[in-house]
């Protein structure tokens, strides 16, 4: 009976993207400390902004400034962060719906406490003080 060959490799997917102007916007919104939805074909705002109509496949254009205040919807907490999380302590992941828009986005919440979140509690944001025009910019939100 043969043995089985182990082999252990890397896979790497090195990659770029080219932004458009629906995500490349939302980018540019957030390095200016300004959070942009679109307006959809029924007139909802989703945020983050997609680049099709969900319902009709339409191009969506119309970029809205929404928040910069939100309301938490659900939330998940995160007692021991990796080196991978967005903090270096505890936190809750949650999905954010910016005053304005009619979507949620995830993003982390440095609330301090898992006593301290809530569903249906109002959170801000806390810009990155170094902006690169990525999604990190919006360093995280805290209780409003």
């Amino acid at each position: 009976m043969s043995q089985p060959r182990v082999v252990e490799s890397t896979l790497e997917f090195p990659y770029s993207r080219s932004l458009g102007p629906v995500v490349g916007g939302f980018l540019a919104g957030l390095k200016e400390h300004r959070i942009l939805g679109i307006r959809s074909a029924d007139g909802k705002v989703l945020v983050p902004p997609l680049e099709y109509d969900p319902n009709t496949g339409d191009t969506l254009d119309e970029l809205v400034e929404v928040g910069p205040a939100g309301t938490v919807g659900s939330w998940t907490w995160v007692d021991a962060p990796t080196p991978k999380h967005p903090l270096d302590h505890p936190f809750a992941f949650a999905l954010i719906t910016p005053d304005g828009a009619d979507t949620a986005m995830v993003h982390a919440v440095d609330a301090g406490s898992i006593d301290k979140m809530s569903t249906g509690m109002r959170v801000q944001p806390r810009w990155r003080d170094e902006a690169h025009n990525m999604i990190d910019d919006l360093a995280c939100w805290e209780p409003a």
